[in-house]
């Protein structure tokens, strides 16, 4: 049975993969993706404030 790294390797290698790996760079570059990912993050890192 292959490990999880090696899964999340091939997933990566496959074309649906690279979809997914192209529609997440193309989110993390729009600045209000960023922020939202930012403010989730925060969230999850402090609690509430």
């Amino acid at each position: 049975m292959p490990s999880m790294i090696e899964r999340v390797k091939r997933f990566a290698r496959s074309p649906q993969g690279r979809r997914t790996t192209e529609q997440v760079r193309r989110a993390a570059a729009d600045p209000r993706r960023r922020a939202q990912a930012q403010r989730l993050l925060g969230r999850l890192r402090g609690g509430r404030r």
